[in-house]
């Protein structure tokens, strides 16, 4: 089992990996395609693009450069993913290298130096770079959600008006340690 730095991180990408997923249930087919104008990325856009990072990052890590030579970047901003299932397989592709690799990491990994763009970093802050990237990325899915949706959206955290009432449920309860993505992860996934 994983300790410290290396789980820590597991468990934020997951937590960001279920928000989007829970932002593309709550949008028709034809949002995911939606663009607020040319020069903005629509949901299926995004993660053609963060499918295309993930594989190219995290594909043998220790022996080739994190820009791979058979990635074609600028097409994965191209709007031109079909279909739901089409984009869902970018995603499913991209999550699975990138967790997989993660999994398979020790801990004394962390020191060692990997390349991306023929620059070198730790491992520890390739993997901070893509805590701050993937993020940023998954804000955007749920911020595109929240417009397409409107009043119909189901919030992904505390709701509007609803703090006063989640922490009076929180501090009704003893103290316990726990991590935020740990209580996240479970209270949605038996949603």
């Amino acid at each position: 089992m994983k300790t410290g730095f290396l789980l820590s991180a597991i468990k934020q990408f997951e937590y960001y990996k279920l928000l989007a997923e829970k932002t593309f249930d709550q949008l028709p087919d034809e949002a995911l395609h939606w663009q607020y104008n040319a020069g903005s990325n629509s949901v299926a856009t995004i993660v053609k693009h963060l499918s295309g990072n993930m594989r190219s990052r995290w594909t043998d890590i220790f022996n080739t450069d994190g820009e791979k030579e058979w990635r074609n970047r600028d097409s994965e901003f191209n709007n031109d993913i079909l279909s739901r299932n089409e984009m869902m397989d970018y995603w499913n592709t991209g999550w699975a290298i990138f967790l997989d690799t993660l999994k398979s990491l020790t801990e004394e990994d962390l020191e060692k130096i990997i390349y991306i763009r023929n620059q070198g970093h730790t491992l520890m802050d390739a993997i901070n770079r893509q805590l701050a990237h993937y993020p940023y990325h998954i804000g955007q899915i749920v911020y595109i959600g929240k417009l397409i949706t409107d009043s119909n959206w189901n919030s992904l955290s505390i709701a509007k008006g609803k703090s006063d009432q989640y922490n009076q449920q929180k501090f009704s309860v003893p103290k316990q340690i726990t991590h935020f993505t740990d209580e996240y992860l479970h209270s949605k996934k038996s949603k």
